[in-house]
């Protein structure tokens, strides 16, 4: 991305696209009084972060015992239901899911890939689901402090144990058959992306015409075989990010309000939410809303507007789709490919 001089004005600056990540699938109920549990109180609370000003609602599901939830028909419900609650909000499911069976002598049919890939067969569809590039390590606790997970399940050794050995299954087979049935289904993906190399990877895929859609990413600034959450790992990063590309900054606990204060100065979009941190200043929690509330203030502070529904869905180019690789990378503002040699030469001659 390039950064003129004027670029730090808000008036040269698109609208604000806060997206809010209030269902921390890593914790337990009991580990905030901010855990919605219920279906009613995990629509409740999309409705609490819509009125916030949060416009994209990344989606997880819980069951009623509070255990994350694997069945394809909760998220269907859960999404049929967002839909009537908060109409104007982006709904964006979180990608990490693999479907499990829910009734006797399903298992033997479902393939491992092939329960990640039912994201695509959500009814009804959310606008994007995102999408991690590369097989690679995920460990949420390298950068956390015992401050930081005080008072939550992420303090017990054993919990802490498997999360610190997390790692994402996202290989190049993986990854091309995802996002032919996403965009056959007509659902965006959103990258997840946690350093340049996979943004590289992305280019490839859209060079070779596997991708011909809007580049909308995260840059995910978390450490544990992401970036850390720094300001040069994300300065490098915007830097190495094509100029139409639409890029969200997602850091983790009490570095996500330094990170988004900086996104929201240069132009950028921003996450929230207690799956990624539950902190304001040290020692005190924070709730999603309360996390919401405040990019909005600081936003407005800087005389930057607050994307609407609307806004927030012509920013993403939710529905926009590209006809070849050519397009795609004049669209996001990468180089077209080369061509070859021996045909530009018989052209000159």
């Amino acid at each position: 991305m390039h950064f003129l001089d004027d670029a730090l004005l808000p008036e040269h600056q698109q609208p604000l696209v806060i997206q809010a990540a209030p269902y921390g699938p890593e914790f337990l109920p009991g580990d905030s009084d901010d855990i919605p549990v219920t279906m009613d109180e995990q629509v409740q609370k999309a409705v609490d972060c819509w009125n916030a000003g949060a416009t994209v609602l990344h989606i997880h599901v819980r069951e009623a015992d509070g255990s994350g939830s694997k069945r394809l028909s909760m998220f269907n419900e859960m999404i049929a239901r967002l839909r009537e609650a908060v109409p104007d909000m982006l709904l964006q499911v979180g990608g990490s899911i693999s479907f499990a069976p829910e009734g006797e002598g399903e298992a033997a049919n479902w393939l491992s890939d092939d329960t990640r890939h039912m994201l695509a067969d959500l009814d009804p569809k959310p606008d994007q689901v995102t999408i991690a590039i590369n097989t690679n390590q995920m460990n949420i606790t390298e950068v956390m402090s015992a401050d930081d997970v005080a008072g939550t399940s992420l303090a017990l050794p054993a919990y802490a144990d498997a999360y610190r050995e997390m790692w994402i299954p996202s290989g190049p087979a993986f990854v091309e058959e995802h996002l032919r049935r996403l965009q056959a289904a007509g659902v965006q993906p959103h990258f997840m992306l946690g350093d340049p190399g996979q943004l590289e990877t992305v280019e490839r895929l859209v060079r070779r015409g596997v991708y011909t859609g809007p580049l909308v990413m995260n840059w995910v600034g978390i450490g544990g075989g992401a970036d850390g959450p720094t300001a040069t790992n994300l300065m490098e990063f915007v830097r190495r990010a094509p100029d139409n590309a639409v890029l969200t900054v997602e850091g983790i606990m009490r570095t996500c309000l330094p990170l988004n204060t900086m996104a929201i100065a240069m132009g950028l979009h921003v996450r929230c939410g207690i799956e990624d941190n539950l902190w304001g200043r040290k020692g005190e929690r924070l709730s999603s809303v309360r996390q919401i509330e405040q990019l909005v203030r600081i936003s407005r502070e800087l005389y930057r507007e607050v994307a609407t529904g609307a806004e927030a869905r012509r920013i993403y180019r939710i529905g926009e789709t590209y006809g070849s690789a050519d397009e795609t990378l004049a669209k996001v503002g990468w180089a077209p490919n080369r061509r070859p040699a021996v045909a530009d030469l018989s052209r000159a001659a």
